[in-house]
């Protein structure tokens, strides 16, 4: 693709949380023809989210939080999500286990790393590595909640998967990470994978 892409510009349009760029650049399409595009970037940096799964009782690990997008585009409820958070300057193994002890409260163990999606490519920039690890009750170290100075107000939620699955399906769940991950999960234990 390098010869197919020439950039004329890139202009910085804000640095505040993340970077937001404008490139205006020359692409050449499959038919040969050259055309002149200008996208916007948002860069926040890579991040990891995982889904806790304790085998014994059926139940996963979730949150509850405030996004403010999806408010603004009328949903006014706090989304249920998947634990996650930016990598920072940490691998995403390493980072997933710090957010899950600081959101969820919990220490996982036999964490699975299983794919590292774009999860908007259009305008953003982040990769996110998606994980599945065990826990148990005995595994609580605290009762989570996240970083109140940066701005969360997280709540815990443990549920059966069978029920996460059931919200996927009557929009109770519209986190994509979180369906991603309910839906592997439950593919994983039907065996779908073959693992």
């Amino acid at each position: 693709m390098r010869d197919r892409i020439r950039v004329r510009s890139v202009e910085l349009l804000s640095d505040d949380w993340a970077k937001l760029t404008k490139t205006t650049f020359d692409y050449r399409r499959n038919d040969g023809t050259w055309e002149t595009q200008i996208r916007q970037t948002y860069d926040r940096g890579d991040g990891a989210a995982i889904l806790p799964f304790d085998r014994q009782r059926s139940t996963v690990l979730l949150v509850r939080q405030f996004r403010y997008p999806a408010y603004v585009t009328g949903h006014p409820e706090p989304l249920i999500e998947a634990c996650a958070g930016l990598l920072d300057e940490n691998d995403p193994e390493t980072a997933i286990r710090k957010e899950a002890e600081e959101e969820l409260g919990y220490h996982v163990h036999g964490v699975r790393s299983l794919y590292a999606p774009y999860m908007s490519p259009g305008s953003v920039t982040e990769r996110l590595t998606f994980f599945i690890a065990d826990y148990t009750p005995a595994d609580r170290i605290s009762d989570g909640g996240g970083a109140a100075e940066e701005g969360e107000d997280i709540e815990v939620l443990e549920i059966k998967l069978d029920e996460a699955l059931a919200m996927v399906g009557d929009g109770r769940i519209v986190d994509a990470k979180t369906i991603m991950l309910i839906q592997h999960l439950k593919l994983e234990l039907l065996g779908a994978f073959g693992w």
